[in-house]
């Protein structure tokens, strides 16, 4: 069972994503918060698998309360997705710094927002490679002014290789073709990348790719 915390300032679209996924067999709806010291709570208390979670709340808003729940190590395997819309741009680069695993639109398709849940909780990358591909696209230029490529010492040239492909948004299926790998073998390469940059999920490999250099914003080579 995946357990799912909602909290959104707005009772409306609380209810609107408690009525959809309450009624989905493998999800349970553990609760709702209305502000950031709320959602804290509410998450400390339940330990849910994913939290979706607004920006705009009062109280703390949402990256305040998404550093909290990620600076915990008791909530390691609690996943924050943030509920965003394009117009909110300039918070998604703040909210992968502080621990986001993913992003939802508002005015996504329902069937989405199921399926985006249980992608998340599984520790995949959430939503198509296009959408993270899009916002992360639209904030690279608050990520880092100058790239400092020294952090990636540590990889191979496979890594290095590897990396750049994460952050361009390919899956490991995509990985694995361009690469001449089997998906395995690029999950491996992903999951070995992620120990030795300690980042929290695949999200954060796509910002290091950004930061670094490695992949820049409407370039994909």
């Amino acid at each position: 069972m995946i357990r799912v915390a909602i909290a959104d300032d707005q009772q409306l679209i609380r209810a609107g994503f408690r009525s959809l996924l309450e009624n989905e067999p493998d999800i349970d709806i553990v609760g709702e918060a209305a502000t950031g010291a709320e959602a804290v709570a509410l998450v400390k208390a339940q330990a849910p698998d994913v939290v979706l979670m607004d920006i705009r709340m009062p109280d703390g808003d949402g990256l305040w309360a998404t550093e909290q729940i990620a600076a915990d190590p008791r909530l390691a395997s609690t996943h924050i997705v943030i509920v965003t819309t394009f117009e909110l741009d300039e918070y998604v680069g703040q909210a992968i710094r502080a621990g986001a695993s993913g992003f939802l639109v508002k005015d996504t398709e329902p069937v989405e927002l199921i399926r985006a849940v249980r992608v998340v909780a599984g520790g995949e990358a959430l939503l198509s490679p296009s959408v993270t591909r899009r916002l992360l696209e639209r904030v690279a230029g608050q990520l880092r002014d100058t790239p400092d490529a020294s952090q990636l010492r540590v990889l191979t040239e496979r890594e290095h290789e590897v990396l750049g492909l994460v952050g361009q948004g390919l899956t490991n299926d995509e990985i694995g073709s361009t690469l001449f790998m089997s998906p395995l073998t690029a999950k491996t390469h992903v999951s070995r990348i992620m120990s030795k940059l300690a980042a929290r999920d695949r999200v954060q490999l796509v910002v290091v790719a950004y930061e670094t250099g490695l992949v820049r914003a409407g370039r994909h080579d």
